[in-house]
């Protein structure tokens, strides 16, 4: 089997994240042509184009996996490092993790605080919704993800976490105004409903759920970017959303919410995926997670 020079593989990487190749040679002190002749070296060694020379330039789907391999290795020789206490390894280890962001308001962040101490860790988190978390893992810019798919990833392990549970919910106002005096399903194909950006489909599926056609919810959409502010704003009345249970219980008591079809719930199922690698700091996160979102999620 043909080897991978680790030189040319960290040239890659360096481009990749760097953007372009002057910058790449600036950051590893070569010259820019040192820096093409390596990657295209690798390519030749590959049999594969690597990089697609855009400004700025984007990894193809083969140099995806190198550069996931690139982010690995040097994952790896800094643990190793810090486990030989060499020169360096008193610098914090960063764990990097892709994870939604009704988690991320919710349960996930409690989880790091069961990380232990040691090893040093810093987080670098990622937000992005839970059907696309898996993507940069792929892409390699993440070590973990959670996410709702249970395809691992190639080179990733992947675990149940459960079942993250959202409630059809509006304030008594809104409720009032848009939906009472006629069938609750047409009523919502028609009412103004919050989403989180264009792509997300939650609300989507279950009026698709309740009207068993490809119909959605209502044209008049209006976004919002937070986990927090797409709550603010279903209590303010301006729409109606899928809520998160553990968000909306308090409110549904304090009758700031209403649920729309009680007893009917939207489960979203959620996974850990991570790179198979002997890391001590991912091994970590990774039990403080699962520990954590057994005692936060349905099972």
């Amino acid at each position: 089997m043909t080897d991978l020079p680790l030189d040319q593989v960290r040239t890659l990487l360096a481009v990749v994240d760097e953007g372009t190749f002057d910058a790449a040679a600036a950051a590893l002190h070569v010259t820019p042509s040192a820096v093409s002749q390596r990657v295209k070296a690798l390519e030749q060694r590959t049999g594969r184009v690597l990089l697609l020379r855009t400004k700025p330039v984007r990894p193809t789907e083969s140099g995806e996996i190198v550069v996931r391999f690139a982010r690995q290795l040097a994952r790896l020789e800094r643990d190793t490092r810090s486990e030989l206490g060499m020169s360096g390894a008193e610098e914090p280890t960063r764990v990097t993790v892709a994870v939604n962001a009704d988690s991320l308001a919710t349960w996930f962040l409690p989880a790091l605080t069961r990380v232990p101490r040691e090893p040093r860790l810093c987080f670098e988190l990622h937000r992005e919704d839970e059907t696309r978390t898996a993507e940069l893992l792929r892409e390699g810019l993440v070590m973990a993800a959670v996410t709702s798919s249970p395809d691992p990833v190639t080179g990733c392990s992947v675990r149940a976490l459960g079942r993250m549970r959202y409630l059809a919910a509006a304030s008594p106002g809104f409720a009032a105004l848009h939906l009472h005096g006629r069938p609750l399903p047409e009523a919502l194909a028609e009412a103004p409903v919050m989403t989180f950006d264009r792509r997300d489909d939650l609300q989507d599926a279950f009026v698709r759920g309740l009207r068993r056609d490809a119909g959605g919810a209502g044209p008049v959409r209006h976004a919002v970017p937070t986990s927090e502010g797409f709550l603010d704003a279903v209590v303010a009345g301006l729409g109606w959303g899928m809520v998160p249970e553990v968000q909306a219980r308090q409110l549904l008591a304090d009758g700031h919410l209403t649920s729309l079809v009680p007893g009917r719930p939207l489960d979203v199922p959620l996974h850990w995926q991570q790179w198979k690698l002997d890391s001590p700091a991912l091994a970590a996160v990774a039990d403080a997670v699962t520990a954590t979102a057994a005692a936060a999620l349905r099972r």
